[in-house]
């Protein structure tokens, strides 16, 4: 067991849109990742909740009900099942918690690695 610096890990990403795993929690990933000028496509995880975690910056969260605001030091959760998409207009540093597995190319984007 060690203690993980959000700042440090998210800060040591280089590159956009790459996302960092840096812990596990029973099935889910956390991992860091930082974001500009992006909205991905609408899309729905059928079997895992997601959580995103603003480290730092802003964005809105878009469901069928509309935008979302969300800023630096907080969190949402999008329930399993719910049609929604990231709009990203600044550079804004997350953490992402997830079932493993939840995410892909199809919704997280090209740069997504396994």
């Amino acid at each position: 067991m060690k203690p993980v610096d959000l700042k440090k890990a998210v800060d040591s990403v280089e590159k956009l849109y790459v996302y960092e795993k840096v812990g596990r929690l029973n099935d889910n990933v956390l991992s860091v990742v930082n974001v500009e000028k992006r909205t991905l496509d609408f899309h729905v995880h059928e079997n895992s909740d997601e959580l995103f975690y603003v480290i730092e910056g802003s964005f809105e969260l878009e469901t069928d009900e509309g935008l979302i605001p969300v800023s630096e030091g907080q969190f949402i959760i999008v329930p399993k099942g719910t049609r929604h998409r990231p709009v990203v207009r600044e550079l804004t540093k997350f953490l992402m918690i997830e079932l493993e597995g939840t995410l892909n190319k199809e919704n997280s984007g090209e740069y997504y690695e396994e």
